[in-house]
């Protein structure tokens, strides 16, 4: 279980960095292209968007990279970078993957608390 919250991590962040690298890329766009807010629309909350852009990603890989040695930690860092992605981004068609690997190697990674390994959190 350690294992696959380690790939879904790892995965889902990277992911998550592409959404973020073209999230952020947009908001430095449409603040500087007045034109861009009037075609495609204005960013609502763009500290938001920006911080879950650089953090989300981070946390993600994070916390994958942590679930071999420290699962209890790295899916609470796999959850909380699949609830940025939610809020800043939302559920669609470019968030869906990155958020079920995220959801879904925290909760293995919380669950792994009787591992092949002899480190168990609880």
């Amino acid at each position: 279980m350690r294992n696959a919250a380690l790939v879904l991590g790892i995965v889902g962040g990277l992911i998550a960095m592409l959404i973020g690298f073209f999230s952020y890329g947009y908001t430095v766009v449409a603040e500087s292209h007045a034109e861009v807010n009037q075609i495609f629309g204005p960013v609502n909350n763009v500290q938001l968007i920006r911080l879950a852009s650089f953090a989300a990603p981070i946390l993600a890989i994070a916390g994958g990279a942590m679930a071999r040695v420290r699962a209890l930690w790295g899916g609470i860092l796999l959850l909380i970078a699949a609830a940025l992605i939610y809020v800043a981004f939302g559920f669609g068609v470019f968030t869906m993957f990155p958020l079920g690997f995220c959801v879904l190697g925290g909760v293995l990674a919380i669950a792994a608390g009787k591992p092949d390994e002899p480190k168990a959190h609880f």
